[in-house]
This record gives structure tokens, C-alpha cells and sequence, in this order.
């Protein structure tokens, strides 16, 4: 049966452009074309993230990472959080056109937009729709600060445009990287780029005068925690020209936990017991948090020195 989905779709509203009608398929990936009423989302007031409003072009995400705390909001669609989430792509085909008409509605404000918060903009599907790239063009054209979070190195593909858009407005670019271990990179994120590609995605940006930071996370308990692997990871980002590395701690909240401990007891069973006790609530101990903070911080600001 189709998925109920909250958007119009191609074969809801003739209006549609011909290439949004094509209901594409690729092997293990099925993309689904939707129009969006809105595609500036507000953030809840009650949130603390440091911006207040959101782009996503897409839902679900090819990257596949085990551990994405996005997962759940397939749910919404009546898509499941596993497989589904991974392969079944919702593309918000008007998004550049939606985006032209609100930043141009005189109640628009002109605040920073985020993307990347809920999805990746740069997975494979942006290869095929380039929403992303039109969007940065729209941000870019009204001078509308942004920023990018992405663990994907397709962001070089619009390296021109976004120093283009730097020149105009503020623009922050991060990439997300947990860890600088490939081998922990394809069990973990099996979809995205490398962490060495990302690596060197941080080290074209940096170049570029972006000023690129890097998330480091999400910091996988038993798998890429242990202090070795924190500063290598620091020193790593450092090295590359990031401004910042910031590391975050893996979250478990309700689905997320149960799907992440499902792919831990296929790949790493002797770490099941351990996160069930660790992982009564969504977020670990404050402590364990400040550990890997400072290892991290400490690791990065020695590199960073050194690479000067």
C-alpha cells in the first residue's frame, strides 16, 4: 500500500513540474516527490537549539547511520524508522520555489536557516534533485544568513557557490564527524563519505576561507570513546583547518534505543549490556559527557597550535 503522506503528491496536483510526476525507483532506494506547503520551518520556543528556523528538503536519509536520532519522524509519514527511514526518500520538490516566495513575504524576518538539522541536504538524493543547491542560490541571492551541517563531501560540488554566498551574507558550515576510523565509519554511517573524505571536505572549505568547525559526534560508547580515539579525532580536525571540533555524546531516545540496540546485538553484542544499563534515560551521565570534552578539547587546541 502507498504511504499516507501529509504532502501533495506528483499525482495529486497536476500542477506539478513533469520531472516531479516521474515516481523514481532505483535499486534499494525509492523516492517519493512531494510538494510542501511551507518549507521554512519554525524550531518550538521551548527548544535550546541556537537557531530558530529549519530547512529540509528531504526526509529519511541513504546515509543509513545507525544511530539517527531523525529516525523516528518517518514514523509521522507512516514509514518505519528501519529500512524505510533508509530507503524510502521523501523529496520536497518545490522546496526552491517555496523558499523564493517566503523570503520574500514582507513578515519574513531575515533569521539565520539551518539545514541539516533533521536531515542530511547533501545525501545521494541532492546528487539527482539539487534542492540543496538551489536553496543556497535562493539564501545566497536575499542575503540570508545560513548554515550547513552535512557528513557529506557533495558539499564541494558547490564549494563556488557558497564562497559566493560568504561574500554576501554570514554563512557556518560544519561537518559532522564522529570519528576518523574509516573502518568505524562503514559500520556505523555505512551510506555517508568516509571520515577521511570528510576530512578532506573540512581541508577544501578551510582553503576556501568557509572557516568550517566539525561536530565530533555522535561519540559511540565502546566503539570510538576510548581516549586514543577522541584525540586522534581532534587532532585529525585540527589538522585539516577546522575552526572548531565539538564533541557530542551518542542519545538514545524511544525508537532510536530500540533500533541502535537491535544493530548493536547483531554487530557488537558484548556492548548490548552495558548500553541498556548506561541507557535507562536518552542522554548518559553528565560526567561522561565532560570526559570526552575535554580529551577532545584539550587534543585540538595542541594540534591546532602545531598546524599554525
Amino acid at each position: 500500500m502507498a504511504p499516507q503522506l501529509r504532502w501533495r503528491t506528483a499525482h495529486d496536483d497536476p500542477q506539478l513540474p513533469l520531472f516531479a510526476a516521474e515516481h523514481r525507483e532505483l535499486p534499494q532506494v525509492e523516492y517519493l516527490p512531494v510538494n510542501a506547503r511551507r518549507i521554512i520551518n519554525a524550531v518550538p520556543a521551548r527548544s535550546r537549539m541556537p537557531f530558530r528556523h529549519t530547512i529540509n528538503a528531504y526526509r529519511g536519509c541513504r546515509h543509513a547511520c545507525t544511530y539517527c536520532f531523525a529516525r523516528p519522524t518517518h514514523e509521522y509519514l507512516g514509514l518505519d524508522i528501519g529500512e524505510d527511514f533508509e530507503r524510502r526518500i521523501v523529496v520536497k520538490v518545490n522546496a526552491v520555489e517555496r523558499l523564493r516566495a517566503e523570503l520574500a513575504d514582507p513578515r519574513w524576518q531575515g533569521d539565520l536557516i539551518a539545514m541539516g538539522t533533521n536531515t542530511d541536504p547533501y545525501q545521494p538524493a541532492e546528487g539527482r534533485y539539487l534542492l540543496t543547491q538551489g536553496l543556497v542560490g535562493e539564501l545566497s541571492a536575499a542575503r540570508n544568513p545560513f548554515s550547513i551541517l552535512t557528513k557529506s563531501s557533495m558539499i564541494l560540488r558547490d564549494l563556488d557557490l557558497l564562497v559566493e554566498a560568504a561574500g554576501r551574507t554570514r554563512v557556518s558550515i560544519s561537518l559532522s564527524i564522529g570519528t576518523d576510523d574509516d573502518e568505524i565509519g562503514r559500520l556505523t554511517e555505512p551510506g555517508a563519505a568516509p571520515p577521511s573524505k570528510r576530512l578532506e571536505a573540512v581541508a577544501r572549505l578551510a582553503e576556501a576561507g568557509l572557516r568550517p568547525g566539525v561536530l565530533v559526534a555522535p561519540v559511540l560508547p565502546g566503539i570510538s570513546d576510548a581516549e586514543g580515539q577522541l584525540r586522534s579525532v581532534a587532532r585529525a580536525c585540527a589538522e585539516a583547518g577546522a575552526v572548531s571540533a565539538t564533541p557530542l555524546m551518542l542519545h538514545l531516545r524511544p525508537g532510536v534505543r530500540e533500533h541502535y540496540l537491535g544493530w548493536l546485538a547483531s554487530e557488537r553484542p558484548e556492548l548490548v549490556a552495558d548500553h541498556e544499563a548506561r541507557y535507562q534515560r536518552a542522554y548518559l551521565p553528565r560526567a561522561e559527557g565532560e570526559r570526552v570534552r575535554a580529551i577532545v578539547s584539550e587534543a585540538f587546541r595542541g594540534a591546532a597550535r602545531l598546524s599554525a
